[in-house]
């Protein structure tokens, strides 16, 4: 298949212009980059603000396993289908990392006949976003340690600054570092987070215009000073040359699907770390140009669904019309205690109990007043048994559930997904959607309220100094920020050992970290790393160039 694929690749590429003149978007509108890859230039969004908007659905899932879900597949499937029935379709997703691509996914650009091309460049440099953010970050990092070797006029504590630096690649060997040895500056401890983690990739991801992005950068808290003042990067004057650094980064990026519908591809922060969603820019781009917005967030639907609504909706005024949640057969039998070298037997007692996770997922969906639909991923594995079993406890808890094949039949495959998402489109009513808290609620009620209603958590257990943390961060006036969790992916507790739907456990919130320009404070769970590492067996192993192409990245 994959050589077919190849073939078919090559051959169904459209050149990006007309797939932006299929949007109604003029010559004058775009950055081409190439001749399959363009940049949208925010003029676009500004000559429309006054139309009318499509609909927006979102894709989220059960929590990953090794076994795999595919919500990116769906989703650019989704789209296709739409785009089958008439529908006039753009899909916003998040820009692939360099550190995943290189570490265990070996790309992130969907699968089968359901991806968006072209993907190697997306996997890999696509525009250069990636880069933008690492530079301007770390342009911020230089120029503290370079106020702090010329004299400290601002007297910062160097224990107390919180400013990491980042690259776009897993390194665990970079999360503590110590900086300014043998005399070059005040010599402190630090670390690297990876570049999707970055403050900077979510303040991007969350501006509305080049404006917002640069008040933004300018309330970037690094640290406090000896008499316990906040330093931001406004007193090192340094946000503006970040915003310089970001000025095409803001602009979101223009690719397409195997079947040329319309893929809008930029951001890329991690639900487990950040907001795991793509910018606001994208998504608002989207549905001025669309009849249907088909966006996705990242991770389970516990950790980028609900950042989702908690954060980039309560910022960018979105108001989702339908959610699709993906489950595979293979990931809720494992869910339901199947070893992953016996995910091949058929297993319907285990896809009946795994469902626990996708029942939580689904009723924490409900909690935000938004209508859902299933949609099983289908892999070429899965036997009759398994799909009726999981349509039959679907349906016991009163949902619409549907099939999808895209990743082997591309967008035939979504069709009967994208009539149901039209059905509920339809009848979609705004006045039942709602946050899941206050924002004049306390920051420790905040977390509390996620990790028991959302993750299923007795209560939370808080080290003293993320204690501290958030009473100073009060005391401040950041009380008021919503909270974006990091937390492991492979679990709804804050343990990845614990699959299914666990119960009687506590969540630990071990330190609490402040990103003010992005406008969120983020409590760091259990063992979370914000510098993931790499597996014995990275998927750079199996990338390689032959004869002037890359290969293993799928």
């Amino acid at each position: 298949m994959k050589a077919d694929l190849q073939i078919a690749h090559e051959a169904s590429l459209l050149p990006i212009r007309e797939i932006a003149d299929g949007l109604g978007l003029g010559s004058e509108e775009i950055e081409s980059y190439g001749d399959y890859k363009a940049k949208i230039k925010l003029d676009a969004l500004d000559t429309r603000a006054q139309g009318p908007n499509g609909k927006l659905v979102l894709c989220t899932a059960v929590t990953p396993t090794r076994a795999g879900e595919g919500k990116t597949t769906v989703n650019i499937g989704l789209s296709m289908g739409l785009a089958r029935l008439g529908k006039r379709v753009v899909t916003t997703l998040r820009e692939p990392s360099l550190g995943p691509s290189f570490g265990i996914k070996g790309g992130a650009a969907g699968g089968g006949y359901s991806q968006v091309v072209p993907m190697e460049e997306i996997n890999l440099h696509f525009t250069g976003d990636m880069h933008a953010v690492t530079a301007a970050h770390n342009l911020c990092a230089a120029i503290i340690d370079n106020h702090m070797f010329h004299g400290n006029e601002l007297d910062i504590e160097p224990d107390l600054i919180y400013w990491p630096r980042v690259m776009d690649m897993n390194d665990r060997a970079l999360r503590n570092v110590t900086v300014s040895q043998r005399g070059e500056g005040v010599e402190r401890l630090t670390r690297f987070d990876i570049t999707a983690a970055s403050e900077v990739m979510a303040i991007l991801c969350l501006a509305t215009s080049p404006r917002d992005l640069r008040e933004r950068l300018g309330k970037i808290f690094l640290g406090w000073s000896r008499r316990g003042r906040p330093v931001t990067t406004s007193d090192i004057n340094v946000a503006g040359a970040m915003a310089a650094l970001l000025k095409d980064a803001i602009k979101p990026n223009l690719v397409q699907t195997l079947e040329n519908t319309a893929a809008i591809v930029h951001g890329g922060p991690f639900a487990n770390i950040a907001h795991g969603c793509n910018s606001v820019q994208a998504t608002q781009m989207g549905l001025k140009l669309a009849d249907y917005c088909v966006t996705e967030a990242g991770f389970g639907a516990d950790l980028g669904a609900e950042k989702f609504f908690n954060i980039k909706c309560r910022y960018a005024g979105l108001r989702p019309d339908c959610v699709v949640m993906v489950a595979t057969v293979r990931a809720l039998k494992m869910h339901g205690g199947v070893p992953a070298n016996r995910l091949g037997e058929p297993n319907p007692a285990a896809v009946a109990a795994g469902f626990e996770n996708l029942r939580k997922h689904c009723e924490n969906m409900e909690l935000f007043g938004v209508p859902v639909v299933v949609a099983i991923n289908v892999f070429t594995e899965d036997t009759e048994m398994e799909l009726v079993s999981l349509e039959h406890e679907v349906e016991q808890i009163g949902l619409p559930v549907v099939r999808c094949s895209a990743w082997k039949d591309g967008g035939e495959g979504a069709v009967d997904l994208g009539a149901e998402v039209i059905r509920i489109c339809a009848a979609a009513d705004f006045k039942h959607f709602r946050f899941l808290y206050r924002s004049d609620q306390e920051l420790k009620e905040k977390i509390e309220v996620i990790a028991t209603r959302i993750y299923g958590a007795e209560g939370v257990d808080f080290y003293s100094r993320a204690e501290r943390a958030l009473d100073r961060f009060t005391a401040h006036g950041y009380g008021h920020l919503p909270v974006c969790m990091a937390k492991t992916q492979t679990s709804l507790s804050d343990d990845n050992t614990l699959l299914g739907r666990p119960r009687g456990w506590r969540l630990l919130v071990r330190e609490v970290r402040l990103s003010a320009g992005a406008g969120m404070v983020v409590p760091v769970c259990g063992k979370m790393m914000t510098m993931p590492g790499l597996p014995k067996r990275p998927a750079a192993e199996r990338i390689d160039l032959v004869d002037g192409e890359i290969v293993g990245l799928s």
